[in-house]
């Protein structure tokens, strides 16, 4: 017998092929939705040929397509590229213009395909939405509230890019591949004969697939943000050591991000690398290693995940990257909102505009953005 009916995001990937292809089996009666999120031919220079990615591609579209058809579930594909330029192309391109290390990914899963997928579950009267995601989501009846897990799989662990999930969103969410091992998920793509078991992973950014991040932020800057009425966007500016004194010069400050070590063009008789960008006075700051630690930072927007807000300190682990090892850490409430988190040991490359994610053992707990200097 039929059960709910589920909205599947279809990437094209082995990892939502195999999620759909779990459901089916389940008896779950399926929809499945890609969204075409960025045109792959504005990757190139002018002049060259597209280098489309690994991701979001119209290859994976029709992989998508034949996942589908194989598996004998309807799919659409849905157009989305107004919404993510504006949504996570501009924000990217205007983070780096001003200082900030972006963290796209996070954006894009959060804040735009989940809640596109939610809408569209809900024009076909679906109940649910699931992803390829590593990741888990349970009910606490105690509290009422959805929890979010680490996926089983820690090298493909994927809940810090899905701490800013609502409790909505939470809730309507299935995640199949949570409990699993990668190799487990070719292995059932494999016994369902779907011929992306094998597909490579993407591990860029989808719309920057050589992972020239300077070189797509000029190319595109007056397409995308032609309203904001800068003659001179990428301006050179001054390299200075921590005391202020002028030891080099830049080509812009889009190029640099906190913990950089190549390109500064500085010669020196010790490694230097990005230890601050400074925004209003287009200037970068160079410095040895030592001078990267932090030893705390402080975190705007948050979102909490099992509680519904911090109310006193907090112990847990924090995350800065998604690949970083997650630190030990306390995470105080400021009075405007903010958060405080200090660190047991100082971190280093905590760069603003990241995302920082908050753990206890193998729940989020919530998490939020980290602020420009700490309070």
């Amino acid at each position: 017998m039929s059960r709910f009916r589920v909205a599947v995001a279809m990437s094209g990937g082995v990892d939502s092929s195999t999620a759909a292809a779990i459901l089916k089996e389940q008896g779950y009666d399926l929809v499945g939705f890609s969204m075409q999120l960025w045109d792959q031919r504005r990757n190139g220079s002018a002049g060259d040929e597209h280098r489309a990615g690994r991701c979001c591609s119209l290859d994976d579209l029709y992989d998508a397509r034949s996942v589908a058809a194989r598996l004998k579930f309807p799919y659409y594909v849905l157009n989305f590229q107004a919404e993510f330029e504006q949504a996570v192309v501009r924000n990217f391109i205007e983070s780096y213009r001003s200082g900030y290390t972006p963290s796209p990914c996070v954006l894009c899963n959060s804040h735009l395909k989940f809640d596109h997928l939610v809408q569209m579950a809900d024009e076909v009267e679906a109940t649910h939405v699931a992803t390829g995601h590593y990741a888990r989501v349970k009910h606490d009846p105690e509290t009422g509230r959805y929890l979010l897990y680490k996926g089983r799989d820690r090298d493909k662990d994927q809940s810090y890019f899905l701490f800013g999930l609502t409790q909505n969103q939470l809730g309507r969410a299935m995640f199949p591949l949570g409990e699993m091992e990668k190799c487990q998920v070719r292995r059932i793509a494999r016994e369902h004969g779907l011929e992306v078991a094998d597909k490579a992973e993407s591990q860029e950014i989808c719309f920057i697939p050589d992972g020239d991040y300077a070189g797509f932020i000029e190319r595109q800057f007056s397409e995308v943000c032609g309203d904001a009425q800068d003659s001179h966007p990428f301006r050179e500016g001054e390299i200075v050591d921590e005391s202020g004194q002028i030891i080099g010069k830049h080509p812009g400050i889009h190029r640099f991000t906190i913990g950089q070590r190549r390109g500064l063009g500085v010669a020196s008789g010790k490694p230097l690398y990005v230890i601050d960008v400074i925004p209003a006075e287009n200037r970068i700051v160079a410095g040895e290693r030592r001078q990267l630690a932090r030893a705390n930072c402080r975190v705007e927007r948050p979102n909490w995940i099992s509680i519904p807000s911090l109310e006193a300190p907090l112990r847990g682990a924090a995350k800065i990257r998604s690949r970083h090892p997650e630190a030990p850490a306390t995470i105080r409430p400021l009075g405007n909102g903010d958060l405080e988190v200090e660190f047991d040991s100082p971190q280093f490359g905590v760069s603003p505009g990241q995302a920082i994610v908050f753990y206890q053992d193998e729940q989020v707990v919530g998490g939020g953005w980290i602020a420009r200097h700490p309070s």
